[in-house]
């Protein structure tokens, strides 16, 4: 494959591309596609709704997440930073912010209205630093950085170390006694740089067809009860 393809943000051409590779390396994921096929690409857009709707997925219930995004959106028919800023706090613990979250996106939305924060050049940054940058921002951790960089940037190595169903997927696929901490499966996944971005859907596309999930899409993984987050690194 041509380093101009790892370059670039993931397309389908590039994710096809790449369980190719994966697949020839590691007969664990060539099993995963020989059960369930190729995963979708599963993408967001990049932007402040995106990254506001990470903000909820954080420590919650995929239900109650996404039912807080939907009536957020009702209250400001598009989600931007201007939009965000006209509710007050009833408003917003009305549609199911914490009051935790309500101040981490508040802040969010006012760096990027006064050019503290400029998502767009986030495209141009490396993963590190732009990974770096995000999580300078009150209420964005590595889990939420990681999944805006792989999901919404297309970055193609990104390797979400502590979202919990990528961690259950690879115990299971690997055969492992125990769940393995995020510094243990960033070492594990090191074999498949620079992919692990598609790594990453392989194990998820695991975890949702086993659950007969397979075409819902990554909003599945985003959020699990607080009560079984055990790797999840977020504030």
């Amino acid at each position: 494959m041509t380093t101009d393809l790892v370059s670039l943000p993931m397309t389908d051409e590039t994710l096809s591309a790449a369980v190719d590779e994966l697949v020839r390396r590691d007969s664990d994921l060539a099993a995963i596609v020989e059960r369930h096929g190729r995963p979708p690409l599963w993408a967001r857009p990049p932007g402040f709704a995106t990254l506001t709707f990470l903000i909820l997925e954080q420590q919650v219930s995929l239900a109650s997440a996404r039912a807080a995004f939907e009536r957020l959106q009702s209250a400001t028919g598009t989600v931007m930073p201007e939009t965000f800023l006209r509710l007050d706090d009833a408003e917003l613990l009305g549609i199911g912010f914490s009051r935790q979250k309500a101040r981490y996106v508040r802040g969010l939305a006012q760096a990027l209205l006064v050019g503290e924060v400029d998502l767009d050049a986030l495209g141009t940054l490396p993963d590190e630093q732009a990974g770096d940058l995000l999580q300078g921002l009150a209420g964005i951790g590595p889990w939420t950085s990681d999944c805006y960089l792989l999901l919404a940037l297309g970055r193609p190595d990104v390797w979400p170390a502590t979202d919990l169903a990528l961690v259950s997927s690879v115990q299971r696929i690997k055969r492992l006694d125990r769940r393995p901490r995020p510094d243990a499966l960033t070492a594990m996944a090191e074999p498949w740089r620079p992919w692990r971005s598609v790594a990453t859907r392989l194990f998820w596309h695991d975890y949702l067809s086993r659950r007969g999930r397979r075409d819902a899409g990554p909003d599945l993984l985003a959020a699990t009860p607080s009560s079984l987050i055990d790797a999840r690194l977020d504030s």
